[in-house]
């Protein structure tokens, strides 16, 4: 056997290992200059921050903006995020990049349109500089009022440029649900502003009724509808009915797609639902088979023998479904629980039975061997 294998890892390699005396010397000339470093160094821990030769503030966020879902990613903590930011958005121009960034991403990113939204609405609060154009989230509204003028022209253009529009409209959607403004009194409000944005979106959207804008239509109704909804009603304004009504006028005379007409359909009948929301503990106690035609709807269907269907509305439904039970309770004790444990009936048979059985049993083996 060749004696390299009993060998230590690397045994019978040549090293030129330095001499005891040698590392001594190094050690201590080594300290000498790290002491002499040290005392000529100019580093200072309130020196501003480092940035690559040719980098400034522009090249990062443009490295951001690249990056975005990565630099997500890693810092999955928005204060860090927001920390970072801060140290590099440190003029207005730079802010108004920054802005143009988010906006750009969460209308163009799919399904990016909620967390852009939430980031908004964290930046708008936590980002220091303040110049004399706006904050953050002024300049943010500034940039949607833009689109929003547009808004005519968008619902009419080509199908991508709908689309573009389309993308937006979710967006300030999301905006809406999300951005808040904090009051001086009492809990954060909602922006206004983007209420009354909303509704002239929709009005847009319904002015044009093709497909892709009634689609738009649907997915931010589905969205938004209870919110809107709600902060019309508590103003007094009608505008969620003018609107399914709308969409009713749009059901009967627009030239839409069999499935659009059919998502406008389901739309308005989860409005008449109050948006799918579950109402008071108490309108349901009191439901009753007179008031509420869904009474019976979780009991179950029985089937007679000539296959008639009754249910609990049925006047011997009760006395019935008493006879099912305890049906079941018996086959329960017959078959066990899971219907495949054959009860024992020999603690309950007779001696006469039990003899009678064996004779049986006796009797039919002796026919199988004839």
């Amino acid at each position: 056997m060749n004696e390299n294998f009993d060998r230590a890892p690397g045994a019978g390699r040549s090293r030129n290992f330095p001499s005891p005396n040698y590392n001594n010397t190094s050690a201590s000339r080594g300290g000498n200059d790290v002491d002499s470093m040290i005392k000529s160094s100019k580093l200072s821990a309130n020196a501003p921050e480092f940035v690559p030769l040719g980098f400034n503030q522009y090249d990062l966020l443009l490295n951001f903006s690249l990056n975005f879902h990565v630099f997500l990613s890693i810092f999955s903590d928005v204060e860090d995020i927001a920390g970072i930011l801060n140290s590099w958005v440190t003029t207005e121009e730079l802010l108004k990049e920054l802005v143009e960034l988010i906006y750009t991403q969460s209308t163009s990113i799919p399904n990016f349109a909620y967390t852009g939204a939430r980031l908004c609405n964290y930046l708008s609060h936590h980002l220091i500089i303040t110049p004399a154009s706006g904050n953050f989230r002024q300049l943010l509204l500034k940039r949607c009022q833009t689109e929003f003028q547009q808004r005519d022209a968008a619902v009419r253009g080509e199908p991508e440029t709908q689309k573009k529009f389309h993308s937006y409209v979710l967006f300030l959607g999301e905006l809406y649900l999300h951005l808040e403004i904090k009051s001086g009194q009492g809990p954060p409000v909602r922006a206004r502003v983007l209420l009354g944005a909303l509704k002239d979106l929709l009005i847009s959207l319904f002015s044009s009724p093709v497909d892709a804008n009634l689609i738009c239509a649907v997915k931010l109704l589905k969205l938004t509808g209870s919110v809107l909804d709600d902060a019309w009603k508590e103003s007094g304004e009608s505008h969620m009915g003018e609107l399914i009504k709308r969409i009713e006028d749009i059901v009967l005379d627009a030239a839409c797609s069999r499935d659009v007409r059919q998502m406008l359909l389901k739309l308005v009948e989860l409005r008449s639902s109050d948006w799918g929301r579950v109402l008071a503990a108490a309108a349901a106690s009191s439901a009753t088979p007179d008031n509420d035609p869904n009474y019976f709807m979780n009991e179950p269907t029985f089937y007679t023998e000539d296959g008639t269907p009754f249910t609990a509305a049925d006047p011997d439904y009760a006395e019935k479904y008493q006879e099912m039970l305890d049906r079941q309770d018996y086959f329960h004790d017959v078959y066990g629980e899971n219907g495949n444990e054959i009860y024992d009936f020999e603690d309950e048979m007779e001696p006469e039975m039990i003899e009678a059985f064996e004779n049986f049993c006796l009797e039919s083996e002796r026919k199988r061997q004839q």
